[in-house]
C-alpha cells in the first residue's frame, strides 16, 4: 500500500507528525511519499503532491488550507485530515489520534480493498480554452481588485434565466463545504454539508440581491464586462485571468473530493466560528 503525506508548510508540530506517522507506517510495510516542503524540513526526499493521486490514501496535517492545497494535487484519491488549526471543518482527526485513525483505515483497505471516506462535491469554472482546477469551497469571479472603483459589471444566469446584474467586486459560488468559508464572510448562509446544493453570493454590490441556493444540478453562468481584466479563482489559489467582456461557466465538476477517517462533527465546529 501506499500512502502520501502533506503537512502544513513552516510548522514544526505538523512536520513532527509527518515524520512520526512515516516513520510508523514504513515499520508497518507501507510506502510513504512526503510533500516537498515537509520533507525540506526532515531532510528527506520529497514529492509535489500530484505525484499522491495514484495513492490508496493521503493524510494531511494541519488546517483548513492545508487540506485545500491537498486536494488540488490529489484530486479524487481520499484525504484524512489532522487537524491543527482552530475550527477544522475538512480535518476531523485530533493529532493525539492522527496514527491510530491512519493504520485503521489502511487495515479496512487491506480487508475491503479500500478505505472507507465519503464523497464532497468540488466545482469547476471554465471559460473560452480553459478550465480550472475543481474547488472544494468556492469559485471567485470578480474585477481587478477588491474595494471601491476597483469593481467590475456582473450578470449572473441561472439555467439561462436572470438572477442578478449590476456593479459589484464580484460574485461567489459555493459548495455547501465552503459555505463555512469565503462565503460566510461575504454574508452568505451556512449549508449544512449533506445539502445538495450551490450557494450564489454577490460580493459589495451596488443593489444586492439575497443570497441564492440553488440545486446542484443547476447551469450557473456569469458575464464580466467595465474592467480592463477579471480574475477567476478556485479555493483562493487557481487563478485565471480573463479579459472582459467574457461568460464564466459553473457547475459541479465530474469527480468530488473524497473525505477519508471519521465525519466531521458540523455542529461542534460550528461553534469554535468566532
Amino acid at each position: 500500500m501506499e500512502v502520501g503525506i502533506v503537512a502544513q508548510k513552516d510548522n514544526a508540530r505538523a512536520a513532527n507528525l509527518a515524520d512520526e506517522l512515516r516513520g510508523t507506517l514504513r515499520e508497518d510495510g507501507v510506502d510513504v511519499l512526503v510533500d516537498c516542503a515537509t520533507a525540506d524540513a526532515l531532510s528527506i526526499e520529497g514529492v509535489d503532491p500530484t505525484a499522491m493521486a495514484d495513492c490508496d490514501l493521503v493524510v494531511s496535517i494541519g488546517g483548513d488550507g492545508t487540506f485545500l492545497f491537498t486536494a488540488r494535487g490529489v484530486g479524487p484519491t481520499p484525504i484524512l485530515g489532522v487537524n491543527l488549526g482552530e475550527v477544522g471543518f475538512l480535518n476531523a482527526v485530533s493529532p493525539a489520534d492522527a496514527v491510530g485513525a491512519v493504520r485503521e483505515e489502511l487495515e479496512h483497505a487491506r480487508r475491503a480493498g479500500s478505505v472507507r471516506s465519503h464523497s464532497v462535491p468540488r466545482l469547476e469554472a471554465r471559460g473560452e480554452g480553459w478550465t480550472l482546477t475543481p474547488a472544494v469551497n468556492e469559485i471567485v469571479v470578480q474585477g481587478p481588485q477588491r474595494g471601491h472603483g476597483q469593481g467590475c459589471s456582473i450578470e449572473v444566469r441561472i439555467d439561462g434565466s436572470l438572477y442578478t446584474g449590476g456593479h459589484a467586486d464580484g460574485v461567489l459560488v459555493s459548495t455547501p463545504t465552503g459555505s463555512t468559508a469565503y462565503n460566510l464572510s461575504e454574508g452568505g448562509p451556512l449549508v449544512h454539508p449533506r445539502v445538495d446544493a450551490l450557494v450564489v453570493t454577490e460580493m459589495c454590490a451596488a443593489e444586492p440581491m439575497p443570497s441564492m441556493v440553488v440545486g446542484a444540478d443547476r447551469t450557473l453562468s456569469v458575464r464580466i464586462d467595465d474592467a480592463d481584466r477579471g480574475y477567476v479563482i478556485s479555493d483562493g489559489k487557481g487563478t485565471q485571468i480573463i479579459e472582459p467582456p467574457a461568460r464564466i461557466e459553473i457547475g459541479v465538476a465530474d469527480e468530488p473530493a473524497h473525505l477519508a477517517g471519521p465525519p466531521v462533527d458540523f455542529f461542534e465546529a460550528l461553534g469554535k466560528l468566532e
